[in-house]
């Protein structure tokens, strides 16, 4: 099959795009840098010419108020020129607990992603994952203050790159599941936790205080943000940080 990667340069869409490559599929990757833009359109027919699935691992410059405008262009934008085109199967790639959380513009805006998705004219796929590994270090550095960082005990189920583009790559191989399929990682850390963990295995001298406030997982409640019940990735975050 042939497939349009868009965001195909990215963490997760430069794996996928390997991936499927050999698998033998034919997988092209399309970003800004490769003169596609899902926003103002430019580019997006060209890319579609010949493809059976897309794969939309595009994401917003921004996690604030401005993230639903990108979302909602992106997706109409995409599912426009694909149904022109006649694709087959559309993936989008989305969060565990995203329609969980509306005290967050960016899961608000993946949320209106999702449901632009679901009444759309092209049959689709979900894949939903947990937080990346690749993504505690910045977790960390938002909430730094000297040498003190502070983290809530919010529940978090981190997943490695590496398994979400193994998952999302057979999701977009196969049939459209017409519904949302989740992925995690195997074990469940309280954020603080995840924190002293990287943070110890690195030997940086920087402390975690457990703050119920600190950070935009402050305002996560309960366990939203993990599911045991997905289909659980093998890498874990310990083996992942060695």
């Amino acid at each position: 099959m042939k497939f349009a990667v868009m965001g195909g340069t990215g963490l997760i869409g430069s794996q996928v795009v390997a991936k499927l490559n050999a698998a033998g599929h034919e997988a092209v990757p399309h970003s800004l840098s490769t003169g596609t833009d899902v926003i103002s359109g430019q580019g997006l027919a060209e890319a579609m010419v010949g493809i059976d699935v897309i794969v939309n691992l595009t994401n917003s410059p921004t996690f604030d108020e401005a993230s639903p405008a990108f979302f909602r262009t992106s997706m109409e934008n995409l599912l426009a020129e694909g149904q022109k085109a006649g694709v087959r199967h559309l993936v989008a790639l989305s969060i565990v607990g995203v329609d969980q959380v509306p005290e967050l513009p960016y899961y608000q805006a993946k949320t209106l992603q999702e449901n632009l998705l679901t009444a759309g004219p092209i049959p689709y796929s979900i894949v939903r994952a947990t937080q990346f590994m690749e993504f505690v270090d910045a977790i960390l550095s938002w909430t730094t203050d000297g040498d003190t960082v502070r983290l809530p005990a919010t529940p978090i189920q981190p997943i490695a790159a590496k398994d979400v583009a193994d998952a999302v790559a057979e999701v977009a191989a196969g049939t459209p599941l017409e519904g949302i399929r989740n992925i995690g990682g195997p074990d469940v850390f309280p954020l603080d936790e995840l924190g002293k963990i990287a943070l110890a295995h690195r030997a940086d001298g920087r402390k975690v205080v457990t703050d119920p406030t600190a950070g935009m997982f402050a305002a996560i409640k309960g366990d939203v943000l993990t599911d045991k019940n997905a289909h659980l990735a093998p890498t874990r975050f310990t083996d992942w940080l060695s």
